[in-house]
């Protein structure tokens, strides 16, 4: 049958939000409503006749409302189907009306959960009734339409209104397939609250957005999450899939930022080419744009403060891609708008994942997210020369970045300041070797800089380089066979070198 007039409908929801004018129209149309509990009081308080689905079962809510629905006379009215003489002979017999609407909600467990709920109440919140309905409406698609979700009223009663009350096969078919995802999405995340060992993994996104390709323009791209959240976008063309690698790695750099100074980054293809912390954020993008004003052509850039006017006047001289800010001023918005495809991103304070998913081969590798910052009180110095305090802010300045470069990498800097970094490496020294002529060829002095590695030196060959180019205070996690080597080379030449204890391989 591809179409099929609504007569009947069973409405049942734990929110009552939007619900009145979906009411409304169905009782204009002449629909029979059958209801329970708090669903059945909201229609009757609207003025409006409603069956209590306890009258057609004969059996009242026990249980404490644990068992409402559950019943044949109610699952054989959704899971009958009209083109079969045998099922249509039974509801007559047992007195089964046939029900063409199921509008039902389920209790909301992951708000519970994230609620700080005891374990009672959390369980309290598993809903049976109103997943088995929906499993039951979406399975019987060709005769029952199933909302589950309040955010669908709006567009069934335009496609109620459009379709005299009786929508299409395929309409039905889509929102069924809405509905188990409804029902997946739930289990799923009831599943993850209990799976203490984490030891299977179950993913369930219901919100995505259709990219304009994927890293090439061959390939197709989607990104499921919900990106209002996080980022508000005010100007600009869609972001696309390599947008959103670049601005991932900006906003997760700037987080080891976000509540000091003012502090601007540079990133492309997910590496920061320039950073800067100063007093002012006109002074750190001056000095962040001089680490490589080659590579920020076409860049994300990403600050800690708000734009101001002074910032955006030197940011539109620099053609790049996207802006991420906590805010603008009003003139700032107006100097960087004058690029019509330049996306300005407003970064909101929202939690980020805790662990980080890839495809790898035929399965996924999961890991809890690096989410260690170095601090000054981790540090170990294993020289005989201690780091100034200077070249200690330095030292922890340089690791922050080196955590959030692609391995293998060697990051230098001073006074704050992203000099150079040698990033995705086979080998360390020529990490090394990589950073020290890319600093030199923007007129860096090394004399005074420190070095951040993001793995231990199973050699003394890196420090024995960054010695040659002037460069005496180093940071590293330590952990080698061979680390005293690059201990005994610093304590001969007057370096200084301190251990973190803490490994930021970044593959």
């Amino acid at each position: 049958m591809s179409k099929k007039k609504i007569k009947t409908a069973l409405i049942s929801v734990f929110d009552k939000t939007g619900l009145e004018p979906l009411i409304e129209i169905l009782v204009d149309q002449g629909v029979e409503l059958y209801s329970t509990g708090g669903t059945e009081t909201f229609i009757r308080n609207l003025g409006h006749q409603v069956n209590a689905v306890e009258d057609l079962t004969g059996y009242p809510s026990i249980l404490g409302g644990r068992v409402k629905t559950l019943h044949p006379k109610v699952f054989g009215g959704i899971l009958n189907r009209s083109q079969l003489e045998s099922d249509q002979a039974e509801l007559q017999q047992f007195e089964i009306p046939s029900l063409d609407l199921i509008v039902v909600d389920l209790y909301p467990f992951e708000k519970t959960v994230s609620g700080n709920a005891t374990e009672s109440e959390i369980i309290e919140k598993i809903d049976i009734g109103g997943i088995a309905l929906i499993r039951a409406a979406a399975k019987n698609f060709n005769d029952v339409f199933c909302i589950s979700n309040k955010e669908d009223y709006a567009p069934f009663i335009e496609l109620y209104k459009s379709s005299d009350g009786a929508p299409d096969l395929e309409t039905r078919k889509d929102f069924a397939l809405k509905a188990f995802h409804t029902s997946s999405h739930y289990d799923a995340a009831i599943f993850n609250h209990f799976d203490a060992k984490g030891d299977r993994l179950k993913l369930s996104v219901g919100n995505s957005q259709v990219l304009r390709y994927g890293e090439n323009p061959h390939q197709k791209g989607r990104f499921f999450g919900v990106l209002d959240e996080l980022l508000e976008q005010v100007h600009g063309k869609a972001v696309s899939y390599n947008n959103l690698l670049d601005i991932d790695a900006a906003v997760n750099l700037m987080l080891e930022f976000y509540d000091g100074a003012p502090a601007f980054g540079i990133l492309k293809h997910n590496n920061a080419c320039g950073f800067a912390v100063r007093a002012s954020l006109s002074d750190a993008y001056t000095d962040a744009l001089a680490a490589d004003p080659v590579s920020a052509f076409g860049g994300v850039l990403i600050c800690n403060k708000i734009m101001d006017s002074t910032t955006a006047k030197a940011v539109h001289e620099l053609f790049c891609e996207v802006v991420i800010a906590p805010d603008y001023e009003a003139g700032a918005l107006e100097i960087l708008k004058q690029k019509k495809n330049r996306i300005l991103l407003i970064q909101k304070e929202t939690s980020l994942p805790s662990k980080t998913i890839r495809t790898c081969l035929n399965g996924y590798l999961v890991q809890d997210k690096d989410n260690k910052t170095d601090q000054k009180e981790d540090l170990t110095t294993v020289t005989k020369v201690t780091p100034s305090s200077t070249e200690i802010d330095d030292l922890i300045f340089a690791s922050k970045i080196c955590k959030h470069t692609k391995s293998n990498t060697i990051i230098l800097a001073k006074n704050q300041q992203l000099l150079a970094s040698g990033t995705g490496q086979t080998s360390r020294v020529d990490a090394l070797h990589q950073s020290i002529n890319k600093a030199k060829s923007f007129g860096f002095e090394l004399e005074g800089a420190v070095m951040a590695s993001d793995a231990f030196f199973p050699f003394p060959d890196c420090v024995e380089i960054a010695d040659q180019h002037g460069i005496k205070a180093v940071i590293q996690p330590g952990g080698s066979i061979k680390d005293q080597n690059s201990i005994s080379y610093c304590d001969t030449h007057q370096m200084s070198m301190v251990f973190t204890g803490i490994r930021h391989f970044k593959h």
